[in-house]
């Protein structure tokens, strides 16, 4: 998961700016994203109780919407 988090702020320079203007960005965002929010569902609930911050629920439901295309993906919302 942190690798996803460090890629995407590699692709995009923590800019949101080249997110907005590269569809080639955009893609690779989502992708980790995809891979982020996946991976996310895959952690036992004792580790994720250790990181109580962390919205899991909404991850989940993000991770539906990439996966699933719900409407679209809407980009101002990633």
């Amino acid at each position: 998961m942190r690798e996803c988090i460090e890629r995407i702020w590699e692709y995009t320079g923590r800019d949101r700016t080249r997110f907005e203007n590269s569809r080639l960005v955009q893609d690779a965002v989502v992708r980790n994203l995809q891979t982020l929010t996946e991976s996310s569902q895959r952690l036992s609930d004792g580790i994720k109780a250790t990181e109580s911050q962390v919205p899991w629920r909404e991850l989940a439901g993000f991770r539906n919407v990439i996966v699933h295309g719900y409407l679209g993906i809407d980009l101002a919302a990633v």
